[in-house]
């Protein structure tokens, strides 16, 4: 009988460091996630586009196409390379988050230059979309997959780099799987909606009356809005958290000054506003961050120009693939 104790207790024991182990996870995994929010905002508000057009009845299938290939992006190819990486190359992480920082800080600024500058977009007869409806549903989802992998790339970074030091590859493994698992399905869940939500809204004025159908009648009119905000609150979100990974790295390099002047600055607004300490300091670093991000940005644009995206050609015609 005693034995059965034991064994009992011993049980109960693994049973609440298990539990610990959960808790652990999904406590680092929802840091490690808030950490990633501009690239999951980003996401979010460029999916959408990549199903407009197609008839009603295909678009939840193509997103769901779409989210498969993200969770094999993230899952089988991303997951392995982050933890090899973090098992051999830890010094590598800093430079690379800093990398996927300034790509969204150059992504951001781009958004912005174009909406400050607008111009014709120039299509070659290579990027010219097919007619077969089959045809350009596998180009949009190839597409969309592809920028999922570079946002997803920036997300499994982040996330990494969120993780304390000190925890053992399985609890990596573990934090980065969820993170991977619970953004996709909240990045194409809300996806999901929104591609569906007119759709809704015009089913709603057709089938019913009342108050019914005057809330689909608003919910179509706002879905144009909605979309506009969500690209807005994206952009946003890419250079302050763009920029705030880019500061933070330099920090990490020894090159302090930039992040320390920044968080003087938002320590000074707070003491200023005591009521709303928080959330002033938190603002003032976000915006301050945004500007640098934004500065960054906007530097990166004409290097992109002229010395990336043709030595990027060259190396596509090089190796036999000139699209």
């Amino acid at each position: 009988m005693s034995g059965l104790i034991a064994l009992l207790d011993d049980v109960a024991g693994i049973a609440k460091v298990a539990a610990a182990s959960v808790d652990d996870v999904a406590g680092m995994s929802a840091k490690a996630g808030a950490k990633a929010a501009g690239a999951v905002i980003d996401d979010a508000a460029v999916t959408p586009k990549y199903v407009h057009g197609f008839d009603a009845s295909r678009e939840i299938p193509i997103v769901w196409r779409i989210a498969k290939g993200s969770v094999f992006n993230k899952v089988l190819v991303l997951l392995p390379a982050a933890l090899i990486l973090s098992q051999f190359a830890p010094w590598l992480i800093t430079p690379l988050l800093m990398l996927g920082g300034a790509y969204l800080c150059f992504e951001g600024a781009e958004k912005v230059w174009h909406a400050l500058v607008p111009h014709a977009e120039h299509v070659s007869p290579e990027t010219t979309e097919p007619d077969d409806p089959t045809h350009l549903e596998e180009s949009k989802v190839a597409g969309a997959i592809k920028t999922d992998f570079i946002l997803s790339a920036e997300i499994m970074t982040i996330a990494l780099a969120a993780i304390p030091p000190g925890q053992g590859l399985a609890m990596r493994a573990a934090v980065l799987l969820v993170v991977a698992l619970s953004i996709t399905a909240a990045v194409y869940g809300a996806v999901a909606l929104i591609v569906k939500a007119d759709d809704y809204g015009l089913a709603l004025v057709r089938t019913r009356g009342g108050w019914l159908r005057a809330a689909g009648r608003a919910l179509v009119k706002a879905m144009p809005g909605f979309m506009q905000a969500l690209t807005v609150i994206g952009t946003a979100a890419m250079l302050w958290v763009g920029g705030n990974i880019v500061l933070h790295g330099l920090e990490v390099l020894g090159f302090s000054l930039p992040y320390e002047t920044i968080r003087h600055w938002s320590e000074l607004a707070s003491h200023a506003v005591p009521q709303a300490a928080a959330v002033v300091g938190w603002l003032v670093t976000a915006v301050l961050d945004g500007i640098f991000g934004l500065a960054l940005g906007l530097l990166l644009i004409p290097l992109s120009n002229a010395v990336l995206v043709p030595a990027w050609r060259r190396a596509r015609a090089l190796f036999g693939n000139p699209a």
